[in-house]
């Protein structure tokens, strides 16, 4: 499971990082979808890592340990 999550963070930073490289080249381009371009980037920028850290809260809410919850 680790390798697996260090994997998909690998993953996921490479893709930030792209997102960011894609941001900065879409600001400097003066075509006509490079307005509609830099705008979805922003926003991929934002909601990813959101998105991300949902999935990894789910995630360990999901599979905590049963001996670490009280018994009711």
């Amino acid at each position: 499971m680790k390798k697996t999550k260090r994997i998909l963070a690998i993953l996921g930073i490479i893709l930030l990082a792209a997102m960011y490289i894609s941001t900065l080249i879409f600001a400097f381009l003066d075509h006509s979808a490079s307005q509609g371009l830099l705008k979805a980037a922003i926003a991929c920028t934002i909601f990813v890592p959101v998105l991300l850290y949902c999935y990894t809260l789910f995630y360990r809410l999901l599979h905590r340990n049963d001996d670490d919850s009280p018994d009711l």
